[in-house]
């Protein structure tokens, strides 16, 4: 809590070491304003409370390659800097109960240093020291004790706030923890952020309206701090927002670091009144510090400098323009500054706090004390990298997606709806097919268009698995749940949809169009359309898993459906393939479907497609008279030695199915290949986000 105005010991003693270790007079805030904001003390000096961390870091560096430009045409090129220094020697401390604020303009490292400290880059590039406690930090631990609030406030947006906190104490919190305790954490945590107010309003989207934008940021932030963790991080949790909801966002961290965590963010331009909540503030440019301390510092550095900050100004603000006009106008930019705080900081590190409890032990303490770490260590067992078993997660998961997906009827709807439309405008143009050669042609048309239809309609879903694929990257950054539960919950929550789509499509198109087997051939060709979703979803899935765009998935999805589609030996037959295509035939998606389909309809030698002088139909003959056509039938008989008569049957189903070389694999074979693809695609999936979600930089 922030002292009264007229109380302002706190101030003047907090700024005199401040001062002296800069060689500096004692601060005296120009404006009272400011000086009740600043007049207040982190948790770990108030009334004798130990601070139980302190997380130091020194000499940060990190540099990235610069691209080589060349130029066209044969004229002469140049190579640029092959490497820029994102972050220069950066070093600093936060303890518990303080808020650490990153300043600085576009470019100047606030994201990079952020993601150094909570280990987003990986260490073989990133040079210096990051210690907790005075031990190294291992990645395992902080993702136990830590957690990484994006700048993106991805949710699903039908949920409820409520719903949305719910979700995320059931994957964080571990199963020690009953089903009670974590709807009283969810509670508390709504009263924590100020969300009572909104606890039952979904998060919304663009078609949806739902919370405000402030409310929304601080329900972002809740899901990441469920398990009340040691670290936060953050990623200018206050952009995009108006100063009210950008004050009422800080006051929230505020209130989560002096419940005894240790708050890190970025911050663009805050206000006086978000500089006041604020413990520690670092500026960088050009990825070096040019300050390093308390806010109530600025005013005496500054001065020092040369430039005085105006009576009542906002002295971030002063900063950060004065950086930018350094930058500017300066071949050697802020380096004035960096000298400056350099000296500075040499002075502070030789009374730098030390911390009063090894690492374990604090941590330990820390859990004993209300801590809800996920995946925590009691007695000596080792953190645990997920807090939840495997099925736990898939349940969690799966709930969440179908509630999502209950909430939001229009697009099953919509999808039933045009399975609706795409059969009765099938069956109505295919209407109760007979059995004769231009039947049997139509029938085969039927079967590859209703495949065909059916692989295109599958990428009706390609946005959401896109949008979906990076909550989960938010969500995982930090090991809520396993990336198998998420493919497992992917695959069920698909499945479903696909069982009222097949239901819906297959009952219209089998009896309009007529299709041979009775009962067993119609419970074929429900599995086989049922498994032909599930392939086309499956490979939807896997694009969704490669690419991030969806325009892009579309184009994909149907240039590779096309191919397949031709290839899938309809169009041409399979000995008519040149032979450097072949492969391609044996991975088309559409083959095998096709294949059991054709099966299906034709396997039965019963049924004749041809009969008598049937077999002119379609040729130059098919004009003559009928008395014509017999006499030409009975003389081809008699040269064959056979008795060929107006009924007898000249082409069979099995005929059909050697003219379009089906001969390899039987209908059940063919099914089973078909669902194959649809696991296989999905295990490409799992792999292109174990290996293109990454968290970490290079």
């Amino acid at each position: 809590m922030r002292a009264s105005a007229p109380n302002c010991a706190c101030w003047i003693n907090w700024s005199v070491p401040m001062a002296r270790e800069a060689n500096l007079t004692p601060f005296h805030s120009p404006s009272p304003l400011l000086a009740h904001q600043y007049c207040h003390s982190p948790l770990g000096t108030v009334a004798g409370t130990p601070c139980k961390f302190v997380l130091a870091f020194s000499d940060l560096s990190y540099s990235v390659k610069m691209p080589t430009k060349l130029s066209c045409f044969g004229k002469k090129h140049h190579t640029a800097e092959p490497t820029r220094k994102v972050l220069d020697s950066i070093s600093g401390e936060v303890k518990t109960g303080e808020i650490l604020a990153v300043l600085g303009a576009s470019g100047s490292g606030k994201t990079t240093l952020i993601d150094a400290l909570a280990n987003r880059i990986k260490r073989a590039s990133l040079r210096g020291s990051i210690t907790l406690n005075g031990e190294k930090l291992e990645g395992r631990l902080l993702k136990a004790i830590s957690a990484y609030v994006m700048q993106d406030d991805l949710m699903f947006p039908m949920l409820t706030v409520e719903e949305t906190l719910m979700f995320a104490a059931e994957v964080r919190l571990p199963p020690s923890v009953s089903a009670s305790k974590k709807k009283e954490r969810v509670q508390a945590l709504i009263d924590q952020l100020d969300l009572r107010s909104a606890a039952d309003t979904i998060i919304g989207d663009e078609g949806h309206r739902g919370v405000s934008g402030g409310e929304r940021r601080r329900v972002s932030i809740g899901t990441d701090i469920v398990h009340d963790p040691i670290l936060l991080f953050l990623d200018e949790p206050t952009s995009g927002l108006d100063s009210t909801s950008a004050l009422m966002v800080v006051q929230v961290l505020q209130r989560i670091a002096r419940s005894g965590s240790m708050v890190i963010m970025s911050v663009h331009q805050p206000s006086y009144r978000i500089l006041g909540l604020l413990d520690r503030l670092i500026f960088l440019s050009r990825g070096q510090m040019v300050y390093s301390g308390p806010p109530h510092g600025l005013v005496e550095f500054f001065a020092v400098f040369g430039s005085q900050i105006p009576d009542g100004g906002n002295p971030a603000e002063f900063a950060l323009d004065l950086i930018r006009e350094l930058e500017d106008t300066r071949p050697e930019g802020a380096k004035g500054l960096v000298t400056l705080n350099a000296l500075n900081h040499e002075a502070r590190a030789r009374t730098s706090a030390e911390p009063c409890l090894p690492l374990q032990d604090a941590v330990r303490n820390s859990i004993a004390s209300g801590k809800l770490v996920s995946g925590a260590m009691m007695d000596g067992a080792p953190f645990a990298s997920y807090p939840n078993p495997v099925w736990i997660e898939v349940l969690a998961v799966t709930k969440r997606a179908l509630l999502n997906m209950w909430r939001m009827p229009e697009i099953m709807a919509f999808r039933v709806g045009d399975m609706v439309v795409t059969g009765f405008l099938i069956g109505t143009i295919f209407w109760q097919l007979h059995y004769t050669p231009q039947a049997m042609r139509e029938r085969i048309g039927f079967l590859a268009i209703t495949i065909t239809t059916i692989f295109f309609t599958s990428t009706d879903t390609l946005g959401v698995f896109i949008q979906e694929k990076f909550i989960y990257q938010r969500e995982t950054a930090y090991n809520a749940y396993r990336l198998t539960s998420y493919v497992l919950s992917n695959a069920v929550t698909t499945f479903l949809p696909l069982v009222f789509l097949t239901t819906t499509l297959v009952p219209i198109v089998f009896f309009t169009v007529g299709l041979a087997g009775g009962v067993q051939g119609f419970t074929f060709f429900f599995l086989t359309i049922l498994a032909t979703f599930w392939a086309g979803s499956g490979f939807v899935t896997f694009i969704s898993g490669v690419l991030s765009h969806v325009v892009l998935g579309y184009t994909v999805a149907a240039a590779v459906f096309s191919y397949f589609l031709l290839l899938s030996g309809f169009f041409i037959n399979r000995n008519r393939i040149p032979g450097y295509w072949i492969w391609l035939h044996y991975i088309s998606l559409l083959k095998y479907p096709y294949e059991a389909v054709m099966q299906n309809e034709f396997s039965n030698s019963s049924n004749c497609f041809s009969r008598g002088v049937q077999i002119f139909d379609g040729t130059a003959m098919g004009g003559l008279p009928t008395a014509k056509k017999m006499e030409v039938l009975v003389a081809i008989g008699q040269a064959l030695g056979l008795s060929i008569g107006k009924d007898t049957c000249i082409t069979t189903g099995s005929d059909v199915l050697h003219y379009q070389q089906i001969d390899q694999l039987n209908k059940w074979n063919c099914l089973l290949v078909t669902v194959a693809w649809g696991f296989f695609f999905r295990l490409l999936f799992y792999f292109s986000l174990l290996f293109g979600s990454r968290n970490k930089r290079k």
